[in-house]
């Protein structure tokens, strides 16, 4: 089965692609259409090759989490149910089955909220240099992929397409939105990560880290906007989930996440300065068929293990 990279609903107006999502307008004004495609981006960069169902399977793990988590916080998923979506969308069911979302729209707070519970990735490669993370200093002497103390909040930009999201300080991140909407979201970042490592945890996973993504909009009672969960949640995609029966800290950890498309990529000459191709003239990067089929069963099993509990 060949990989949707782009879909084409020419009936609705797309408003956005992103890295991985196609998002359209509907004619509900409170509603947007969130299609998940079959492309893969590492290290900010959209690949030329993707990944056969992955749309389908990020979906799927999404709508598991939001259901989840809701007692949490709530989310932006109103249904993914193509009948019960609007008359314009219902055409596209080929394309849109088992992928598509729709949901809530709202004001999209321009900061992604990372927790991580372990020390891994760009976290790692700070710390090792001046043994901080975000810019936060790390008291605790630690060893690569080691379990942190207790979860910490590292917030980033939300990049333009193409650009490279940035880690920024807790104190930069509360200029940045507000004190109030910082701390609201830092909050409920934690209580997420912490809910969701428990649960992975029982289902044989550790969930290393991951990235929330959250949107305000009207609340009903007089005061402030509410607060929701946005985007995908707890994907492969967003998080490192690490199998809990081959942890060993001191090294890098198998992994059921885009780590095993990064490492593809670094080991076929990517690095910063050459996003638009090996050569930089623009031709892109690509992936080869060893590792698409590699992705697609490192992501199946996220899912299966996930839903273990629930079959």
């Amino acid at each position: 089965m060949a990989a949707l990279l782009q879909t084409d609903l020419p009936d609705l107006q797309l408003l956005s692609r992103g890295k991985v999502r196609d998002v359209y307008t509907t004619s509900s004004s409170d509603h947007l259409l969130f299609v998940a495609t079959d492309r893969i981006s590492v290290y900010d960069v959209i690949l030329n090759s993707g990944i056969p169902d992955k749309g389908k399977l990020l979906t799927s793990i999404s709508l598991f989490w939001f259901e989840k988590l809701k007692h949490i916080i709530p989310n932006h998923l109103v249904t993914v149910n193509i009948d019960e979506m609007p008359d314009e969308v219902r055409q596209y069911r080929e394309q849109l089955e088992g992928r598509t979302m729709l949901v809530r729209k709202a004001k999209i707070v321009p900061m992604e909220a990372i927790v991580r519970g372990y020390i891994t990735g760009s976290a790692w490669a700070e710390y090792k240099k001046s043994q901080t993370v975000c810019g936060v200093p790390i008291l605790e002497k630690m060893e690569e992929s080691q379990k942190f103390p207790t979860p910490i909040f590292t917030p980033s930009t939300k990049a333009e397409q193409g650009a490279h999201d940035e880690n920024i300080s807790p104190e930069k991140a509360a200029q940045l939105i507000g004190q109030d909407l910082f701390d609201r979201i830092q909050a409920a970042s934690l209580q997420l990560y912490t809910a969701a490592a428990e649960y992975a945890e029982s289902c044989g996973l550790i969930l290393a880290d991951t990235k929330f993504e959250f949107g305000l909009v009207p609340s009903t009672s007089v005061g402030q906007d509410e607060l929701i969960l946005v985007d995908e949640v707890l994907t492969p995609d967003s998080s490192r989930y690490w199998p809990r029966d081959q942890y060993e800290p001191g090294k890098g950890q198998p992994s059921f996440d885009k780590q095993y498309v990064r490492n593809a990529l670094t080991a076929a000459g990517y690095r910063k300065g050459l996003e638009s191709g090996p050569n930089g003239n623009g031709e892109g990067w690509g992936i080869d068929d060893t590792v698409i089929e590699g992705t697609q069963k490192r992501y199946k099993e996220a899912e299966q293990m996930l839903k273990s509990l629930h079959s």
